[in-house]
């Protein structure tokens, strides 16, 4: 175990598996003390794929998604036991966040456990696909009240400790979706856009107080991409969650395959809950692989402006836009990322 974050305690949601286990396992690893986090015991919930989806592939590719997704699978108490066998300290939590007084829950306990909450990582995330002509209401209201919804109920029970002690570390979950995205998930871009804002407006409400907030956009290997690759393989084009649906990788490979290991997520998370870091808040970075990216602030890029008392006339815009506001223009619509 290290000792950059030796002395401190953290609370990492959604971190039964994938992105999450590595975060809390990098934690613990620093020194920290991690109260682990997922939904339910056990818990075998698809985060994409239905059973419709899967009846349509062959035994063959059924029995490979199987076996790839039980192979990531596991719990908050999965994750506890290996980080307590590598030497560390760690205490299963079981509970949505999405619900106020459970994730007041959470937080409580680790401060009963612990004595306090210093770090706070919010990776939990719902997940769907639709088209938004076709979206129901109950896949917005599930994907939507965990993000951000969730991630403002632990920071809301997180901070008033923080805060007494004029340090902590907020660390919130995002996607590249929160620009817009190619697969058909509006609700899920909605969300993602809505931790952004969150992490932004937390983060300059909180700088006083020692207690920084980031956002994080991760690329990695997850039992999400291993279900969104078999989605997109089982059914037809018409129904595919991409724009435009992806053909199929050689020698019956998923793309999921050579994405990044989410133990490459990790080591900058941690680091932005050292005592190094205090000077980062507000920021979006996305992690893949080895490279680490951070998002400029978004800026102007053209102005238009009437030098005049009067309001503009529909005929004025009609006239200046085009040449002004407008110049090179390229809708993010026509060529999304």
């Amino acid at each position: 175990m290290g000792d950059m974050l030796k002395g401190k305690v953290a609370v990492v949601t959604g971190s039964g598996q994938g992105i999450g286990r590595s975060i809390a396992i990098g934690l613990a690893e620093g020194g920290a003390r991690v109260v682990t986090n997922n939904r339910a015991q056990n818990s075998q919930t698809r985060a994409l794929i239905e059973e419709t989806q899967l009846e349509l592939l062959d035994a063959r590719k059924r029995e490979t998604f199987e076996k790839r997704v039980e192979a990531i699978g596991g719990d908050a108490g999965m994750t506890a036991m290996i980080i307590k066998e590598r030497g560390g300290e760690a205490t299963p939590f079981y509970g949505d966040i999405s619900r106020f007084n459970v994730a007041e829950q959470l937080i409580k306990t680790a401060v009963d456990t612990y004595g306090t909450i210093d770090i706070l990582v919010n990776v939990a995330g719902s997940f769907g696909l639709s088209r938004i002509d076709k979206m129901t209401e109950e896949l917005w209201d599930r994907v939507n009240t965990v993000k951000p919804k969730g991630y403002f109920n632990t920071i809301r029970h997180a901070v008033p400790y923080m805060m007494e002690k004029k340090w902590g570390r907020i660390l919130n979950c995002t996607s590249k979706a929160w620009l817009g995205d190619v697969i058909k998930h509006a609700e899920y871009c909605a969300a993602n856009a809505g931790v952004v804002g969150l992490t932004k407006a937390v983060a300059i409400e909180l700088y006083s107080y020692g207690i920084t907030c980031n956002a994080f956009s991760p690329w990695a290997r997850t039992r999400a991409s291993y279900e969104l690759d078999t989605y997109n393989e089982a059914v037809p084009e018409e129904d595919s969650p991409f724009l435009r649906k992806l053909p199929a990788m050689p020698g019956g490979r998923a793309m999921a395959d050579i994405t990044p290991g989410p133990e490459y997520i990790a080591p900058f998370v941690c680091y932005l809950a050292t005592d190094a870091a205090k000077n980062i808040s507000g920021s979006v970075f996305t992690l893949g692989g080895n490279t680490i990216s951070m998002y400029s602030e978004p800026v102007h890029s053209h102005n238009l402006t009437k030098y005049d008392s009067k309001p503009w006339t529909l005929e004025e815009i009609a006239q200046q836009a085009p040449r002004a506001l407008f110049m090179r223009y390229q809708s993010i619509a026509e060529n999304p990322m």
